[in-house]
This record gives structure tokens, sequence and C-alpha cells, in this order.
């Protein structure tokens, strides 16, 4: 039996459309049932329905300040399809404990960094601030405090003289499409052993 895997996006989608060819792409323990997006414009959601997945858009415009109605929401649309995994890839909405604790070892999420360094969000700008020769993105499982839980996989990228913040982002991004499929394919089968890429 696979395993039903939701995804959250909040652009392009293009970690999504990765996630979702593997998962096609035949031998993969899991299967894709839903693409969930919060807002109706992200150019995901289209190559989403393209790929023949199930869509839905939670806006978060209308919860402003009321977080937990937003979560429920969110919750409401993953109940009609009872996914056993949830990966989130490029969802730019913080997560709260009461939504993240009942999802707990079942929840990915791709970050643009080599975690723990880079936390949040301008990953790309730091490392160059920092004079970092080496950068990349970490796979890891989601908990209640910001891009801190157990790390699944990782890929490096150096960081070249004259390098951007757009440039390097563009060569992690490359990695990002390699190692989240990679990672999820292992996970749905039940592996949950540190990749390296």
């Amino acid at each position: 039996m696979k395993k039903r895997v939701a995804i959250f996006i909040s652009g392009g989608g293009s970690n999504m459309v990765r996630l979702v060819e593997d998962m096609q792409s035949g031998d993969h323990a899991g299967e894709p049932v839903l693409v969930l997006a919060n807002g109706a414009d992200a150019g995901g959601l289209k190559k989403a329905q393209e790929m023949g997945v199930a869509t839905a858009v939670v806006d978060h415009r209308p919860f402003k300040g009321n977080r937990p109605a937003f979560e429920a929401a969110l919750q409401a649309e993953l109940d009609k399809v009872s996914p056993d995994i949830l990966c989130l890839a490029g969802f730019m909405r913080v997560l709260t404990e009461g939504f993240v604790a009942p999802w707990d070892g079942k929840m990915l999420n791709i970050h643009p960094s080599l975690l723990p360094k880079y936390k949040g969000l301008h990953t790309h700008a730091r490392a160059l601030e920092a004079g970092d020769r080496e950068h990349g993105c970490t796979v890891h499982l989601v908990t209640p405090a910001l891009d801190d839980g157990p790390i699944l996989g990782q890929a490096n990228v150096p960081v070249l003289d004259g390098d951007t913040a757009e440039t390097l982002a563009t060569r992690v991004l490359a990695q990002e499409h390699r190692l989240y499929p990679a990672v999820l394919r292992r996970f749905a089968g039940g592996d949950t052993s540190l990749i390296r890429l």
C-alpha cells in the first residue's frame, strides 16, 4: 500500500514538481494525493493540476491574526485526503506547535542551507556575508522549532569566487531538486537514514 503524500507550496512549486515526477515514475512507495497552496496565485497549482494531482487553496490573508483558524482550515483540507506524509516545498508560512505536533515524524521540509547554519530567511546572502566556502540544502523532519528537526539529507554546494546570492541560490536549487525526491523516496519506504549528495 503506497503512502499518501500531501505537499504544501506558496509559489511556483519547482520542488513539488520534482517530488511528484519522482512519485509518478513507477517504483515509489509514495503517491501524491494533494498539492495545497496558501494563495490562489501560486504558480505550482496549475503545474500540479497538469500532472493530475488534486489541488486546494487556503488563503492565509483572511485569517490575519488568527493562525489557529488558518491551520484548522489547512487540516480540514488534509482530512479530505488522509495523507500519511506531509511535505513542505517552499511553503512560506510558519506553522505552530498545535499544527505540527500531530504530524510528528511525518512532516518533511527542505531548507536552503546546511542546517543548523542559517535557519530562517536570506540563507544565501548570509552564507556569503560569513565568507563560507560551502553552502547547500537540507531536508529535515519538521518540529515546532523553526528549521530545527532531525536531518534526513543534505547536499553541498561550493561557494565560488564572484558568487551573488542569486547565483548561489540557482545552484542550491538544482541540488534541492535532487535531494528532496531522494529523501522522500527512502522516507516513504521507511528508511530515515541520512543521505548526503
